[in-house]
């Protein structure tokens, strides 16, 4: 198998990745494992065989019911994109007002001990200085 055939674990398949595909992954990912660009890859030209299949059986749908089709389910992809990328700023949010939130009760903790612990400093001096009496 060479790094333009893709072998799954349960059954071999095996996918001829086009260089226009492998082009652009290795651009657009570069940094990502080679199990995620083989992955990404083979998703890449299933969807073009998938979208290669649609357009030939179109006949029996109109050039525009077709297009509106792929347009809305490119849409949906692009729009969970979105949703993920808002999930993951509004739990980023979450994260820092949380911890700001921890900060601010540390702070807080920490100056009720040093006030603590002063008086009882104060007390300790006071208590040493003055005379012993019985």
């Amino acid at each position: 198998m060479n790094s333009n055939n893709i072998e799954s674990t349960e059954s071999i398949v095996i996918v001829k990745i086009s260089s226009e595909t492998d082009k652009l992954v290795e651009t657009e990912m570069v940094g990502e494992t080679d199990e995620v660009k083989r992955e990404t890859k083979a998703l890449i030209e299933a969807l073009k065989r998938r979208a290669q299949a649609e357009a030939d059986s179109a006949g029996t749908l109109t050039r525009e019911t077709y297009l509106k089709v792929v347009r809305q389910a490119r849409e949906l992809i692009e729009g969970r994109k979105l949703i993920q990328s808002d999930r993951l700023e509004n739990s980023w949010a979450v994260i820092q007002d949380e911890a700001e939130r921890n900060w601010h009760l540390l702070m807080k903790d920490l100056v009720d001990f040093n006030f603590r612990l002063q008086k009882a400093v104060k007390a300790a001096w006071e208590t040493f200085n003055n005379p012993y009496s019985c």
